[in-house]
């Protein structure tokens, strides 16, 4: 099976998703944060049933939230020797949504500064939808990243160009 390992959210992400759990719902954004990342074996059996493919683990994603229909939120963990924090950020919806959200923590961090959560960032075809800032938001992204400052829109097209296979790759594995 998988490994449990350490579950605890880097701090960067903890501060943010504490600002978030309190606002469920709250400016547009459909977004539940966890506060810690989901199990190993609760990974798997999700992906699993995700993918329909018995013969996957989760151990490629850290999932930490999920919006109102189930779509989980997690870091996709294809960069070598990196931490989690230095990992993509990425949205699996529960209607099969797929979007690659984030180059990294940094820039996730700046994405929800500008108010957009991991199912608006993959799911951009809303032509009325533009930044909300959030103060507190951006105060979290200002104390951990701001030497990465970015608004949203450059975020998701950073995310989209460096890693534009992501809906390919996941596909693939699905039965």
């Amino acid at each position: 099976m998988t490994s449990n390992e350490d579950r605890r959210f880097p701090p960067p992400l903890s501060a943010a998703m504490s600002v978030r759990s309190g606002r469920i719902g709250e400016g547009g954004i459909d977004f539940e944060p966890f506060t810690e990342f989901l199990s190993a074996d609760g990974t798997t059996e999700w992906f699993r049933a995700w993918t329909g493919n018995g013969e996957l683990n989760g151990d490629a994603f850290r999932v930490f939230g999920q919006d109102g229909s189930g779509g989980y939120a997690a870091f996709w963990l294809v960069r070598p020797g990196r931490t989690t924090a230095g990992q993509p950020v990425v949205f699996l919806g529960s209607e099969g949504e797929t979007g690659v959200v984030a180059s990294d923590l940094n820039a996730f961090l700046w994405l929800l500064a500008d108010g957009y959560g991991p199912w608006e960032a993959a799911t951009p075809y809303e032509p009325d939808r533009g930044p909300r800032p959030d103060r507190e938001l951006t105060a979290v992204a200002e104390q951990y990243a701001a030497p990465f400052r970015a608004s949203a829109g450059s975020v998701m097209q950073q995310a989209a160009r460096e890693f534009p296979d992501f809906d390919d790759t996941v596909t693939a594995l699905c039965r």
